[in-house]
């Protein structure tokens, strides 16, 4: 199979890093093989025909995995979920640069199903500012915390597919969400821009009945809870599971953790709204909207390689540029 001296085969550390590649399940790799091998020999044949391929980059590899960038849509939005893949799932590697065929990535057919047709999370932690400040002056009186919770509950009854934990002065927000999989009839559910709404009722939320303002830190990617509700409670009713790791929590503290280093040392300005670069670049924004050219800063990330960046923003400003 791949067998012609114009098709290189990449052993697993030699994939190429940080270029375009292509992800496809094994079933399709002797009809690649075959399609790519008489197209070399000349013949009128076009392997990109066979299959179905999705949009991957290599970041790093490891001793036992590959870490990369997917890209589940690349039509209506910008979307990028950073991912890895076991060593033993993936089958092989091959490209053709005589004919600028970019490198494809075979893997086991069950673990690409699970990759399209699991569930991804999106998360958002909110904090009130100068809680401190209106302990000390007895502004928090349990009326004001009582009508905020009350507030909260009909927010939340309004966003049933949002989970919603509260700690009166911040909470923590997560939604699940589909990349949507044609061939099994699942529908893309991701609306990032939903949580910005939320967000703009919550600000106003905390404005009425605390006389606070809030700030908003957004990150979105893997959930390992998959196939389950967004919130867990025991049935005695004491223990609440956010069914999720708690990974993409820290990636949210990371942000914070930047984004008040930087206020501090003057780097930038405090903003309403910090986001992870992925959630930020796949937001649905009017096209003259230079999304790129908005403030920016590096922050490490929790699960990839090398430095991440964050956007930051007013939350008028993002949603008065989404595409409607």
């Amino acid at each position: 199979m791949f067998e012609h001296e114009d098709i290189n085969k990449y052993p697993f550390d030699e994939i190429p890093l940080n270029q375009d590649c292509m992800l496809m399940s094994e079933v399709y790799m002797d009809e690649f093989s075959k399609a790519l091998t008489q197209m070399c020999n000349g013949e009128e044949v076009n392997p990109y025909e066979v299959g179905y391929a999705g949009h991957v980059a290599i970041r790093s590899i490891s001793e036992n995995s590959i870490e990369l960038s997917w890209y589940p849509n690349v039509h209506t939005r910008f979307h990028e979920v950073s991912i890895s893949i076991p060593k033993e799932k993936i089958r092989i590697c091959v490209d053709c640069e005589r004919y600028d065929v970019k490198p494809y990535i075979f893997v086991e057919h069950e673990w690409l199903e699970n990759l399209y047709t699991r569930e991804y999370s999106v998360f958002a932690l909110i904090d009130a500012i100068g809680v401190k400040n209106a302990i000390r002056e007895n502004l928090l009186s349990k009326e004001k915390l009582l009508k905020l919770r009350d507030g909260l509950d009909d927010l939340a009854a309004r966003h049933k597919d949002i989970s919603f934990i509260s700690f009166a002065d911040s909470l923590i927000l997560k939604s699940n969400w589909l990349v949507g999989y044609f061939r099994k009839g699942i529908e893309c559910s991701y609306e990032p821009e939903s949580f910005l709404e939320i967000i703009a009722e919550i600000q106003k939320l905390y404005g009425d009945v605390l006389g606070l303002q809030v700030y908003a830190v957004l990150t979105q990617g893997n959930n390992e809870y998959y196939e389950e509700p967004v919130l867990h409670i025991s049935n005695e009713q004491n223990h609440i599971c956010l069914n999720s790791l708690g990974v993409p929590f820290a990636e949210l503290l990371a942000i914070e953790s930047a984004a008040k280093k930087a206020i501090k040392s003057n780097t930038h300005v405090p903003s309403e709204v910090y986001m992870d670069e992925q959630y930020y670049h796949s937001l649905s924004f009017k096209y003259e909207f230079d999304k790129n050219s908005k403030p920016s800063n590096i922050y490490k990330a929790i699960m990839k390689t090398g430095d991440s960046c964050y956007f930051y923003n007013s939350c008028k400003e993002l949603l008065e540029n989404l595409r409607t």
